[in-house]
């Protein structure tokens, strides 16, 4: 299980590249929201598969704005399921993204481009009203989504016991 997952996770920083010196690189997807784009809840991977986590970012949009493609692919599904409307698209890299709560504008079976409109903000799901849950698989392993947007946070190597400093920045260990 770990190998598998350090597969995927290198999988992802070949597909992310590294950045030659003096070029910047272009994250191989978009926002699905407009700017600003606070990150209101991040990517939490859960211990194992049937663990507590939170399975993607949610995202600060209004009510009624726009959602658009993150990447292009083709929309699987665009419906609602249990109390919230939601757009799922398989994308050309391989990803399945999600989006929640999103009134959807396209149909099931159509082909959409990176940044092309797929719906409005809606309301449901465990985001407040004016937020958006982004969620990311590869090979049906959720994938934390700022990977593909080129917004990785720089990784904090932590000790085993956790300082006082520490803990008041969030950073123990739990």
């Amino acid at each position: 299980m770990t190998i598998s997952i350090a597969l995927r996770l290198l999988s992802v920083c070949l597909l992310l590249g590294t950045p030659s010196s003096g070029s910047a690189v272009t994250p191989p997807w978009s926002w699905p929201v407009a700017p600003p784009h606070p990150v209101v809840a991040p990517f939490v991977a859960p211990p194992d598969p049937y663990s507590a986590g939170h399975r993607g970012i949610d995202i600060a949009a209004s009510p009624g704005a726009q959602v658009l493609a993150a990447a292009a692919g083709v929309v699987t599904f665009s419906g609602t399921v249990v109390d919230r409307p939601l757009v799922v698209i398989r994308h050309d890299d391989g990803h399945v993204s999600s989006i929640e709560p999103v009134v959807g504008s396209v149909e099931v079976g159509s082909s959409v481009a990176r940044g092309a409109q797929i719906g409005t903000v809606g309301t449901g799901g465990h985001c407040a009203d004016g937020c958006v849950h982004f969620g990311v698989r590869l090979d049906g392993v959720y994938v934390n989504p700022m990977l593909l947007l080129g917004e990785v946070p720089p990784a904090v190597l932590l000790p085993l016991t956790a300082t006082a400093a520490a803990q008041a920045r969030g950073w123990a260990l739990r």
